[in-house]
């Protein structure tokens, strides 16, 4: 990439470039990947600089950025998590016809390791995160709100049952939306990873219980599986998975990886495989793993597949419309981010 960057977004536009936003070290930077060329190039820059934010395709083709931590006045580099970074309430607008960023209404509270989730009536439903300011007054959130991209405003929903930031969301066929783990707090004694798990009703707006993983998960990953079922992965502990079955709302533990991970990425692949690449925090897991594994939903077992060419976490990986993935940035066991890119090519596994 032009730019070195962790924690930052990578959305699929339709034109089939991948959008590459903020991070750590990024600033309010923003590049394009042509997938044809394999080179990247320079887009507009974003009104402000972020990282820990989301983005969120929506159906006219723009990308939604919501969110995450700015930086404070001591803060280097930036955008940088400690110091005196804060989590923003603000939201803009990409774009990819013309390259800009727009400002658009902000959330009703600044948020950070927050979810967002395109709903199939077009809205957006941005839930957990923290607030505040890092690491001394960063407060967990139950709270929700939604995003209507045709007024341009958000509007509080109902509150989840438990503060959680560092969780998934994963749509699921029905058009509910389910939330599982997180921390719960960031506070005296630390971060707490949450077992529990709850549904979100879109036609109603309303929260439900469903039934908790076997174990505390936080800064994992939720893949969608052809079948419906849900398959998680990571911390809690760091090698396991299990599933969720949306018929019964019960989770069932599946084989476990063969490496510990910890800010890692899944990726559905074409057949139906889930790719897991990268992770490993860096006061839990040494030295990052370097090989990726693959998920077999139909066996419910892993095997290993081809090295990346550099160990990393806090990445991004994209699918692209050719079935390969697009692994970028992150951070390398030196602790700095990275601006190296590779690509996993299914056919060949590697």
């Amino acid at each position: 990439m032009i730019h070195a960057r962790s924690d930052h977004t990578a959305t699929l536009l339709p034109d089939g470039k991948v959008l590459v936003a903020g991070g750590g070290l990024a600033s309010t930077s923003a590049e394009l990947y042509d997938p044809d060329s394999g080179t990247w190039t320079t887009t507009g820059t974003m009104t402000e600089s972020r990282a820990g934010h989301t983005a969120t395709l929506l159906p006219d083709g723009s990308v939604l950025v919501v969110g995450g931590w700015v930086p404070g006045s001591s803060c280097s580099p930036t955008p940088c998590r400690g110091s005196l970074a804060h989590s923003t309430a603000s939201a803009e607008l990409y774009d990819p016809f013309t390259g800009l960023w727009t400002a658009t209404a902000s959330m009703t509270v600044g948020r950070s390791l927050h979810t967002a989730t395109l709903l199939p009536d077009g809205k957006v439903l941005a839930a957990g995160g923290g607030t505040g300011s890092d690491p001394s007054g960063f407060d967990s959130l139950a709270s929700a709100e939604l995003y209507d991209p045709a007024s341009g405003s958000w509007a509080a929903t109902s509150s989840m049952a438990a503060v959680r930031f560092g969780h998934t969301a994963t749509l699921l066929r029905g058009g509910s939306v389910l939330v599982a783990g997180g921390f719960n707090s960031e506070g005296a004694g630390g971060p707490g990873a949450l077992a529990s798990a709850e549904l979100y009703d879109p036609s109603n707006g309303t929260w439900t219980a469903t039934g908790n993983m076997n174990a505390g998960r936080a800064k994992y990953t939720a893949t969608l599986l052809l079948d419906g079922r849900v398959l998680v992965v990571g911390l809690g502990p760091l090698a396991s998975a299990e599933l969720y079955e949306p018929g019964s709302g019960t989770w069932a533990v599946t084989g476990s990886m063969d490496a510990d991970r910890v800010i890692h990425t899944a990726t559905m692949l074409r057949d139906g495989r889930v790719l897991v690449a990268g992770g490993g925090s860096r006061g839990e897991v040494s030295p990052l793993p370097l090989f990726a594994e693959l998920y077999d939903p139909d066996s419910g077992s892993w095997s290993t597949t081809g090295n990346m060419v550099t160990p990393r976490d806090g990445n991004t990986a994209t699918l692209l419309r050719d079935g390969r993935v697009l692994v970028a940035g992150g951070s390398g066991d030196g602790y700095g981010p990275l601006a190296s890119a590779e690509l996993y090519d299914p056919g060949s596994e590697s």
